[in-house]
């Protein structure tokens, strides 16, 4: 599961507690303490999923919902709320204003886990599946196994998580910026041109005699999987 959290609480204990609990569940996990840092890190980020609550400081939590909601780029993010307001007339309101689903605190780790897998499973199927595909490749995420063909591919962690990433969205140019993001986690100290050193030693296990790359080079952007490689 690498499906991408926005996590936006203010109190530190609990959005610590929520961070360590996702991660736990393989999820990658960014946090905001505000609505002025979320409307940031989402437009950065483009998180599959947010676990926002309701009293924030500054902006609310419903005020962020309903800007979500209201721009085209950002109008399809599911929205898990969480709120200490447990009344009906609350309840109706948070999910009026756009929320996908409604947390009322204190509330069980194991519901909002499940409650968050729940609309991921809809709303991002690639990013829960525990098998990806495209042509002849195939990644078993609980095996950490991957086969072009007949053949097993050997691939070192790093260069897993990579193909892992570029799989999830094939088609699509990822900047050397967002793999780094993505593979190797925001606070990682790595430059740009490690990207490039793990995209060859990936290239090179998944192409063997005549098989076409499937990782295209887009010179002064990045990297597409699942198109020929000119070269």
């Amino acid at each position: 599961m690498t499906a991408k959290i926005l996590l936006i609480e203010d109190e530190a204990p609990l959005a610590e507690m929520l961070r360590y609990n996702l991660e736990a569940e393989g999820f990658r996990v960014s946090h905001a303490e505000n609505g002025e840092e979320a409307e940031l890190l989402v437009a950065e980020e483009k998180p599959d999923l947010l676990v926002l609550d309701w009293m924030l400081p500054g902006v609310s939590g419903i005020e962020i919902c309903r800007r979500m909601r209201a721009r085209m780029e950002t109008k399809s993010i599911p929205i898990v709320m969480l709120t200490a307001r447990g009344e009906e007339g609350d309840r109706i309101r948070g999910l009026s204003t756009g929320a996908d689903d409604y947390v009322v605190k204190p509330f069980s780790l194991p519901e909002l886990m499940a409650r968050v897998k729940a609309i991921l499973r809809r709303s991002a199927p690639d990013r829960m599946a525990d098998i990806l595909r495209f042509a002849d490749i195939e990644l078993d995420r609980p095996a950490h196994k991957v086969t072009r063909g007949l053949r097993e591919v050997h691939l070192g962690p790093t260069e897993f998580r990579l193909l892992e990433f570029l799989m999830e969205s094939p088609g699509r140019v990822l900047s050397r910026a967002q793999l780094l993001d993505g593979v190797w986690g925001r606070d990682a100290y790595v430059d740009e041109r490690t990207v490039d050193v793990h995209v060859g030693r990936l290239r090179k296990a998944l192409i063997r005699g005549k098989e076409r790359d499937p990782i295209r080079t887009v010179r002064g952007s990045g990297y597409v999987f699942g198109e020929r490689s000119n070269g």
